[in-house]
């Protein structure tokens, strides 16, 4: 993209954001590599070289062998206790603040948008704050128990019972949170704009809550590098740094 055509996409974008009443932003993984989180869907990131994640990153793969995913994990959780919001997270925060960003749907399980300082976020993923026994129900604070794995490689566990606890990330073939989905839905039906920032939109079902605000009249922006299943129905196509790119949109709503 030319930065005459960047230029345009983010005028325009800012134009509709300023008409905005309800808007709605759903996250994925690009919100978040500027702070230094890879997306571990990608080649090079290297966090599905060495493992299966159908095997070590799902339900059953945890409940068999809890060891197994943490080896995996660790990497991604030293990535992750390390990272800052960037200001691209801040930039939603502004929105919010300004009225017109009535939530965020998130796939990402990194907490940055609260540490940003967003108030509605709809985590349909489970996020890294808080720790879960699979054996006994109990949860805990994740920070410290996750904090003692990274720095000690030591596995956290349950302070009721000593199985080894799984933090509130959703793992495959594991259920989505039903009122959080349900909160994500909702707000996707009732947005005027939907902002699709980060997202390659191929999991399912949070890829079809584009569809379902278009379908309910709402205009769609879309800050991504690459292609996704409905770039066809976007008002506007933004192909850039998410953490340049919605700041200079923010700024100008404001203005």
């Amino acid at each position: 993209m030319s930065q005459h055509d960047l230029d345009k996409h983010i005028t325009t974008a800012a134009q509709i954001l300023r008409q905005a009443k309800r808007a709605v932003a759903l996250t994925g993984a690009g919100i978040s590599t500027p702070s230094g989180i890879p997306d571990f869907r990608s080649t090079d990131s290297g966090l599905w070289e060495k493992h299966d994640p159908m095997i070590v990153a799902s339900l059953y793969g945890f409940q068999q062998q809890p060891e197994a995913f943490y080896d995996w994990v660790r990497p991604l959780s030293r990535l992750t206790a390390e990272a800052a919001p960037n200001p691209a997270h801040f930039a939603l925060r502004d929105l919010e603040k300004m009225g017109i960003l009535n939530s965020i749907i998130t796939q990402n399980i990194d907490i940055l948008h609260t540490r940003a300082g967003s108030q509605t976020v709809y985590e349909v993923h489970g996020h890294m704050r808080e720790m879960e026994c699979l054996s006994c129900g109990v949860t805990a604070d994740a920070e410290p128990v996750m904090k003692a794995f990274v720095d000690q490689n030591q596995l956290p566990r349950c302070t009721a019972c000593g199985a080894i606890t799984k933090p509130k990330v959703i793992l495959f073939g594991e259920l989505l949170p039903a009122e959080i989905l349900h909160g994500a839905q909702q707000a996707a039906a009732s947005c005027d704009v939907m902002i699709v920032i980060g997202s390659s939109l191929e999991v399912a079902p949070i890829n079809s809550l584009p569809r379902i605000a278009l379908q309910n009249g709402a205009k769609l922006i879309i800050i991504n590098f690459g292609p996704t299943h409905i770039d066809s129905a976007a008002d506007v196509i933004i192909r850039g740094d998410v953490a340049t790119v919605l700041p200079r949109i923010v700024q100008l709503v404001q203005n």
